[in-house]
């Protein structure tokens, strides 16, 4: 899953960037506001954490500007703003949901979860393959009753590629999904990563096919059978 944080101040988007990298979701950051709507038009952000008093541009601006957009990226506004009055405004400009600074950090990971559920349409939480089950919740993967040692890069690529089952993903959509636009990445990092992936989940019946030119997918346990 990946999310935009938009906040201005280093300290604390370092502190919350960490946190929420360290619970497996895939961060960018953003520390002005005209820096973060260009990021928001690519529209491939699960969630948006937007603080507001942003320079360059107001974060109810930005938020403005991703519904001018038609985007349905869910906003979630974090801000030491305490008017119930500027709550409500940012509410109706579209905003999902409004957290006051200071919040504690297991309430802020669970209002992201929160939002990232609803803005999948309610998925479900487990996805079962097989002998495999991958709880999306808690991001963690069982073969049979025992669960499966996977890193945060191997478990979001498995995610990634589970909830795409017997479609082809490209290696540029596994490069958008799995790593920041900070990281200096290659395709040869997305070969290496599916290679591991693949000796820890074919125990379990479960294929990821390589298409050449195009990407990968994961078949079905039943079609692998066939």
């Amino acid at each position: 899953m990946r999310i935009l944080l938009i906040e201005d101040d280093a300290l604390l988007a370092d502190g919350l960037a960490r946190a929420l990298r360290h619970s497996g979701y895939l961060v960018d950051t953003a520390a002005d506001g005209r820096a973060a709507d260009q990021l928001l038009t690519s529209d491939g952000y699960d969630l948006a954490i937007l603080d507001l008093g942003l320079p360059g541009l107001d974060g109810s601006e930005v938020l403005q500007r991703l519904r001018a957009r038609r985007q349905q990226t869910p906003v979630l506004v974090l801000s030491a703003r305490l008017a119930v009055e500027e709550r409500v405004r940012l509410l109706d400009l579209g905003a999902d949901d409004y957290v006051v600074k200071p919040v504690r950090l297991d309430e802020l990971e669970a209002r992201v979860r929160a939002l990232i559920r609803r803005g999948q349409g309610g998925a479900v939480p487990d996805l079962m393959l097989g002998r495999l089950r991958l709880d999306t919740v808690g991001k963690r993967a069982w073969l049979d009753d025992s669960p499966l040692d996977l890193n945060a890069r191997e478990w979001a690529a498995l995610e990634f590629l589970a909830g795409r089952v017997n479609r082809i993903v490209s290696k540029e959509q596994l490069m958008q999904a799995l790593y920041g636009w900070q990281d200096d990445i290659s395709t040869n990092a997305i070969e290496k990563l599916m290679s591991r992936l693949r000796s820890k989940i074919e125990v379990a019946g479960i294929t990821i096919r390589t298409v050449r030119g195009l990407g990968y997918f994961l078949e079905k346990p039943d079609d692998a059978a066939a």
